[in-house]
């Protein structure tokens, strides 16, 4: 029962990421992109490639989950584990290091 709610548990981060990855390389000079991060035209313009690097990122972390999710133990675990601990470090230098403005 544990394991199937750890597998549910990244793959809804998996998931998380594959929406992140849409938002910043696909979305983010359009509507929902803007409105999500409060940019205007110029704003999501001049972001656009950096959001872009920042998407592709994002996509490797998914990729990197679901690899976990679907390759046998103990690659499996291994791989969820060093992915996890990806989004966590990414997670808390983006808290130490973001500027709120």
């Amino acid at each position: 029962m544990m394991e199937i709610l750890a597998n549910v548990l990244v793959g809804l981060v998996a998931a998380l990421h594959v929406y992140i990855l849409v938002m910043e390389m696909f979305l983010w000079q359009k509507k929902p992109g803007m409105s999500f991060h409060g940019f205007d035209r110029e704003m999501a313009r001049a972001t656009a490639p950096m959001a872009a690097n920042q998407g592709l990122y994002n996509g490797f972390l998914a990729a990197g989950l679901v690899w976990g999710l679907v390759a046998g133990d103990p690659t499996g675990f291994r791989a969820q584990v060093f992915f996890l601990v990806c989004v966590i470090v990414a997670g808390v230098y983006g808290a130490v290091t973001a500027n709120v403005r």
